[in-house]
């Protein structure tokens, strides 16, 4: 089990990472709220991970928080949530916001999710509830350290809309979330943050 990265961060195109270990390239999917923590290009970053092995595929994901780990490994224990459900909930909204929603029975917040369905919010209110009952999530400020640190050479909006079809959203609802939120000179951390706002507003 690969449990921590420490290495150079080579590559940052949401949601995927290239971690360099002395010479070793880990290939890492991160939810955004990792992401928006991250240093500039080729600096010094540590990681936690997750591994998830499947029949054709060995899949590393990466969190820069231990908390944030371990509210991802108990969502995939949840019947119907995969590893890319997790990471699209995780990415959606944070820690504390949705332990507050499956406190409060909030299924209604839940479906704004991609992925996530009536059912599914439903399965997540009753089987993580008594998990988070007690859980004193941290609620750290997002960092804008890594903002603007990615390659120029594509466009943001482009990148933007890759990423939210990566964390499972359609490519029409991508478009027009990203749309509505783009303006002036923003990075596409900055445009996938708030497009990811406004999908679980509307």
């Amino acid at each position: 089990m690969i449990g921590r990265l420490r290495g150079k961060l080579r590559l940052k195109q949401p949601p995927w990472l290239l971690i360099d270990v002395q010479g070793v390239g880990y290939e890492v999917e991160a939810p955004m709220t990792t992401i928006y923590k991250l240093p500039a290009l080729d600096e010094e970053v540590t990681l936690y991970t997750h591994l998830v092995v499947r029949d054709d595929a060995h899949l590393l994901f990466a969190f820069a928080e231990e908390q944030e780990r371990l509210l991802f490994r108990t969502l995939i224990k949840v019947n119907g949530v995969g590893a890319k459900m997790a990471l699209a909930i995780l990415s959606g909204m944070e820690a504390d916001e949705f332990a507050q929603c499956i406190r409060n029975g909030d299924g209604v917040s839940l479906t704004r999710l991609p992925g996530v369905g009536k059912k599914t919010a439903e399965r997540l209110i009753v089987e993580m509830r008594d998990k988070l009952k007690d859980w004193q999530l941290s609620s750290s400020p997002v960092s804008a350290a890594g903002e603007g640190s990615h390659s120029k050479a594509n466009d943001p909006a482009d990148e933007a809309v890759s990423a939210l079809i990566a964390l499972g959203y359609r490519p029409q609802e991508a478009s027009k979330y990203v749309m509505a939120v783009a303006t002036g000179d923003m990075s596409s951390e900055e445009l996938i943050r708030e497009a990811l706002k406004a999908s679980v507003k509307n």
